[in-house]
């Protein structure tokens, strides 16, 4: 990353991230987190709806098609829908440690215009954890996993409470989640997103 500020470096005291025992396996698809989330929701008919698979550690791969809806530049993917697709890769990162938390800091570097009807190929990992704090970064490549990095991201993610959600979202939203029957997308609907 170019600039990077001191508020995405880790302390001196961080520790190595580490996987929860019952985090996804390697290979294993996550899904939605969310139907109604723009980044991965499959509720979302304009959304991204990016896909990740956990990978090895704390990391994971994902990848989206950029979309007619989803440009800016004519031709071109809009680079907020790009930041969002890391921010979302980033933050499908804290399924693996079991962490709820939400996005605190992202910075964003625009290597390559990504055109339209381009996949973009999501590698993400957490580097490092101090208290509450949960360092992480991504790369997004065209082309195919190794092709050349288009786009490329570090974050600072801060663990929450459910309360976060509770008292800053919509109560029928919060309400429709919470009764969800199934334990694991209602636990996946609070994962991520200030």
């Amino acid at each position: 990353m170019s600039g990077t500020s001191a508020a995405l470096t880790p302390p001196a005291d961080a520790v190595a991230p580490v996987r929860h025992p019952d985090a996804p396996a390697p290979g294993e698809l996550l899904g939605a987190h969310y139907a109604q989330c723009f980044g991965c929701g499959e509720d979302q008919p304009d959304g991204l709806h990016l896909q990740a698979r956990a990978g090895e550690g704390v990391s994971l791969t994902a990848e989206f098609t950029v979309q007619p809806a989803h440009q800016g530049a004519p031709g071109l993917a809009h680079g907020g829908v790009l930041a969002t697709a890391l921010d979302e890769t980033l933050g499908s990162l804290n399924w693996l440690l079991r962490t709820i938390a939400v996005t605190g800091r992202l910075e964003t570097d625009f290597v390559r215009p990504v055109p339209v009807g381009t996949v973009l190929y999501l590698e993400a990992e957490v580097t490092a954890v101090a208290g509450r704090k949960i360092y992480s970064r991504a790369t997004g490549r065209t082309g195919g996993p190794h092709g050349p990095v288009a786009i490329r991201a570090e974050a600072l993610f801060i663990e929450v409470k459910v309360d976060h959600f509770v008292d800053n979202g919509r109560p029928q939203e919060i309400q429709a989640a919470m009764d969800d029957p199934d334990q694991l997308r209602r636990a996946r609907a609070f994962e991520v997103n200030p």
